[in-house]
């Protein structure tokens, strides 16, 4: 199977985790990565691994930018690994592809992402399970609030080995990344012609979710068992459900000062600002 698997990073300013990530990929005949023009040592450091492959392309959206990964960068395998620049495997999930033997109706194959926090390990998070493993001909990223999803024609299957998500960033990139991100979910909640799932219909209460956020990390999801790493999740989550509450009080009163077409000038330019890390 890891001959048949080609991992495909989007990158832009990861110099903090690429080394980490890169390490566990040696097995891959060729690592692609799709840079949005680093000006950090992103590029340097991918560089010195001798089987990745680099392209660069001005960043839009983290959905063209992964389509234009799995379509114009020339991978042949049946196979892509889709990772996030922070996401470092386990031996046992390289053991696991190793020995995969994919029936003809599975299409793709999902893993369970496990937080960490300066390396270490949370108990529990929000993180919910991930395709990050599909066949390259069945699959096509689209645009969902900040984030991207894959979709995959076919049945999905589930493997048992985790996946770390371990972003060494600073925190200073972790408020910049939420305030764009938490602008494009107050966009999705507030304008979005779509039925909303639990967690968004609590957002749009406004006041509540960053309250019920800090709570939720911290006690029903037994947060507060990880001592200081927890706490820290559980106020990082709570900063970004208050950044989303903001956005949207702000659009309210904007919209009540003027009228419903009224839509604030940086959701419009919110996409060109965006990178993928």
């Amino acid at each position: 199977m890891l001959d048949s698997t080609t991992p495909l990073i989007l990158t832009y300013n990861e110099a903090a985790n690429m080394g980490r990530t890169l390490e566990r990929l040696q097995w891959a005949r060729e690592i692609v990565v799709v840079d949005s023009f680093s000006d950090d040592e992103t590029i340097d450091i991918v560089s010195s691994f001798p089987n990745t492959k680099i392209v660069q392309r001005k960043f839009d959206t983290h959905a063209a930018q992964a389509n234009f990964g799995l379509k114009e960068t020339g991978i042949s395998t049946e196979w892509i690994l889709a990772l996030d620049a922070d996401f470092v495997l386990s031996d046992e999930f390289a053991d696991e592809l190793r020995l995969l033997k994919p029936p003809a109706e599975a299409s793709g194959y999902s893993a369970q992402l496990v937080y960490c926090v300066e390396g270490g390990q949370l108990r529990s998070s929000l993180l919910p399970r991930l395709v990050v493993l599909f066949r390259r001909t069945c699959a096509e990223y689209v645009q969902d609030g900040h984030a991207h999803r894959v979709h995959v024609e076919g049945e999905i299957k589930h493997l048992q080995a985790k996946i770390l998500h371990d972003d060494r960033k600073p925190l200073d990139r972790w408020f910049e990344a939420q305030r764009r991100y938490m602008l494009l979910e107050a966009r999705k909640i507030k304008f979005a012609r779509e039925q909303f799932n639990f967690a968004d219909r609590v957002r749009r209460l406004r006041v509540v979710a960053p309250a019920a956020m800090f709570f939720y990390c911290l006690i029903i999801r037994g947060g507060v068992f990880d001592g200081w790493p927890g706490l820290f999740y559980a106020l990082q989550r709570m900063a970004a459900e208050l950044m989303l509450s903001l956005y949207l009080i702000e659009y309210d009163l904007r919209l009540k000062r003027h009228d419903e077409r009224a839509i604030p000038a940086e959701v419009a330019l919110v996409d060109g600002e965006e990178r993928a890390g």
